[in-house]
């Protein structure tokens, strides 16, 4: 069995590669169970462990089985940890044996930014050259080279509570070759960009559906408990709204707070993903349109990646 830390997963993956890897996932038929949550009691303060088993079709040539195993401890920001850490386990789908264990934090990187991707690749607009970026964490670099392998982004603004924060993200793109801005204006931004990109743990709308322009996509990728949101109502009811799977209605801040409200319907929502690859839905509907994605993860994005990483360094 082989271990894959951060720098073999980088070395593996390319977000050209691993958004049409992703898109040939959601196509397939791949088994997806449901995730599942386990609070986790703890003194004073609150950790909850998340089991994300996914594997291949029972007809696939090359069959795979993974599970990532997620461990949030709400207070290890007082103890200079990440909040959030992982690890996956990939084995083989015909006789259970492991192969691998990935780093899973970089993988979550990874396929997150990948999903958001493609789906900004069927809505926001093909000729899309501005991009806000609202967050400076982890997820900020990769999501924006993410959406940067769809559209041509000429303009890229980061925005963060801490100015500093984003002042780190520019500097980090700028060793890659990418020009990016720092901003201290939300709503300013907000209004002009083509593309807004959220990954914070806000718990109170950071965007404002009056503040979206024609044309204007929304992609939401914080907001993972019902105690957390990034976008008021507004913005769901003036957008298009697609969601990764059907786990963002429910466990999803921004959309289960609003339906929870009654300020939205989930019969509003045009689709998911797969209904995006699989072509039962269009992707932008009409020009002028605002449309949204919001995510909260799902397993069949994780396998793809680590079956992604696993075979290319096995051609290494």
């Amino acid at each position: 069995m082989k271990l894959f830390g951060p720098d073999e997963i980088d070395a593996a993956l390319t977000f050209p590669g691993l958004i049409d890897t992703l898109a040939e996932a959601f196509r397939g038929e791949a088994v997806v169970p449901p995730r599942t949550h386990h609070q986790i009691a703890r003194p004073g303060e609150e950790a909850v462990l998340l089991i994300m088993p996914a594997w291949s079709a029972p007809d696939s040539e090359t069959a795979y089985l993974g599970t990532k195993i997620v461990s949030v401890f709400f207070a290890n920001g007082t103890r200079n940890l990440p909040g959030v850490m992982g690890a996956y386990l990939l084995m083989n789908g015909r006789t259970g044996e492991p192969l691998a264990v990935m780093d899973g934090n970089r993988l979550t990187l990874w396929r997150t930014a990948a999903a958001s991707a493609l789906a900004s690749r069927y809505l926001s607009n093909p000729e899309a050259s501005s991009m806000l970026m609202v967050g400076a964490g982890g997820l900020a670099p990769f999501l924006i080279k993410a959406h940067r392998a769809v559209r041509p982004l000429t303009d890229i603004a980061i925005w963060a509570r801490r100015p500093e924060a984003a002042e780190a993200v520019v500097a980090e793109l700028a060793r890659d070759g990418i020009e990016a801005r720092a901003v201290v204006d939300l709503e300013g931004e907000a209004r002009t960009a083509d593309i807004i990109s959220c990954a914070t743990n806000a718990t109170q709308p950071l965007i404002h559906g009056r503040w979206l322009k024609r044309d204007a996509h929304l992609d939401l990728v914080g907001a993972f408990t019902m105690q957390m949101r990034e976008a008021d109502a507004d913005a769901l009811e003036r957008a298009r709204v697609v969601v990764d799977s059907e786990k963002a209605i429910d466990e999803g801040g921004d959309i289960a707070i609003g339906i929870d409200e009654g300020n939205y319907t989930a019969e509003k929502i045009a689709g998911t993903l797969t209904d995006l690859c699989h072509g039962r839905i269009v992707g932008r509907a009409e020009e002028g349109e605002i449309t949204l994605f919001k995510s909260v993860g799902v397993s069949l994005e994780d396998l793809a990646a680590a079956i992604a990483v696993w075979e290319s360094r096995a051609r290494a």
